[in-house]
């Protein structure tokens, strides 16, 4: 029997070959670390929460997606008078039927198989503009801060309109998001020329979780951050296209960016981590990884009044040739003030998200939320689950 050689060196080959071994790096959610106390505390009343957006201060560091199913009129007038933001979908069903509420009733009423097919066809109804501007100025008045979203293919068309309706926040989304776009068309989306077209409007862009790509929208001149590509309740981009990245560890990564920017331009861009959240915890541990504010859905889409009726949908839901999302049944199980403020008499963490967060926050004597961004964190993948056997045993809250 012969015995064949080895044709190539191995040893050698890899001492002299610049070919590198792709690696895995280790990271991070919300499940798999923890914030750990600091030396000081405070008392949670002292706490200071605020979001700064461009020239705009709101009392609360709390966005409500902009999905059909969480922002219409009304709910972002009741987050506005809250102290937060409602970012209304200047692409859903608000801005392509002059009444809403029955396909919304009828997303609600199709049944699970049948719920992406029904979505799909409710949302080939044309955009109208007129409605983009009436969505806009039914906002502004009854007082509400007038945020809206748009993915980057529609922004040239519709920011126009938003600017001279009155918008006051425009939020560019997409599953991912960067300042560099190879694309046929003969001109893309520049968002320098967008913050100087909406002078006066301050620009959020998301999304993205990558250090580099962060920076660069920066250099952009827009006013925030949105964080996260996939994490959603109602999203399925990570199934579909295998994309995304842990919510801790993408804010970790941008907000490192947005520090770095801010010591280099004196400019400092804020960071909205957007997505996955379940529980006061799980906002906390996002603003200690850097995060200026958050962006929360599912939460939203529960409370009484929402306009999901009980349903939860992903932006990318109604695409006609490769839908990234799936309709949720979250119910409606409280009501606006009680998820935000309480009082509560649940444990599991998914009422009283600000009493959660100032309480946190306290814990560790933060009594800003920059300060909060100093807070100790470990990994912790045990931290739910170390000495609670009997809270497992009898399934935890209810």
């Amino acid at each position: 029997m012969t015995t064949l050689e080895p044709r190539i060196n191995i040893e050698r080959a890899l001492a002299s070959s610049p070919v590198q071994r792709k690696s895995l790096e280790q990271v991070w959610g919300f499940d798999d670390v923890a914030i750990v106390p600091g030396a000081v505390t405070t008392n949670p009343e002292l706490v200071e929460l605020s979001l700064q957006l461009g020239d705009r201060e709101f009392s609360l560091p709390i966005l409500a997606s902009s999905m059909d199913a969480v922002v219409d009129v009304d709910f972002a007038v009741a987050m506005s008078e809250r102290g937060g933001v409602g970012v209304l979908h200047l692409e859903g069903v608000q801005t392509r039927y002059e009444d809403p509420k029955a396909a919304l009733a009828e997303i609600a009423a199709a049944s699970l198989d049948d719920s992406t097919a029904v979505i799909q066809r409710i949302y080939q109804e044309p955009i109208k503009d007129h409605l983009v501007a009436q969505r806009i100025e039914e906002i502004k008045r009854r007082g509400g801060v007038a945020a809206v979203s748009a993915a980057p293919q529609n922004t040239k068309r519709l920011a126009p309109i938003a600017k001279e309706a009155g918008v006051d926040v425009f939020v560019v989304a997409s599953t991912v998001t960067t300042a560099r776009h190879v694309s046929r068309s003969l001109k893309g989306l520049r968002l320098d020329e967008l913050v100087e077209q909406m002078t006066g409007v301050p620009i959020l862009v998301g999304n993205t979780v990558d250090f580099q790509a962060t920076l660069e929208l920066m250099e952009t001149g827009i006013h925030g951050v949105l964080v996260g590509v996939g994490p959603g309740a109602a999203c399925t981009s990570r199934e579909v296209l295998g994309v995304g990245m842990p919510q801790v560890s993408a804010t970790i990564d941008t907000a490192y960016a947005r520090d770095i920017y801010h010591e280099q331009t004196g400019r400092y861009v804020p960071i909205i981590t957007d997505g996955g959240f379940r529980t006061g915890g799980d906002i906390s541990k996002a603003i200690a990884a850097g995060a200026d504010a958050v962006m929360v859905g599912s939460p939203f889409a529960g409370t009484i009044g929402a306009p999901g009726l009980g349903y939860h949908w992903g932006m990318a839901t109604p695409s006609a040739v490769l839908p990234r999302g799936v309709r949720v049944q979250v119910g409606q199980q409280r009501t606006l003030d009680k998820l935000l403020f309480g009082p509560t008499s649940r444990t599991d963490g998914t009422e009283n998200l600000i009493g959660a967060l100032k309480t946190s926050m306290a814990t560790c004597g933060a009594l800003t939320i920059s300060e909060f961004h100093d807070a100790r964190m470990v990994i912790a993948p045990a931290i739910k689950t170390e000495g609670k056997i009997y809270q497992i045993a009898q399934g935890r809250d209810r």
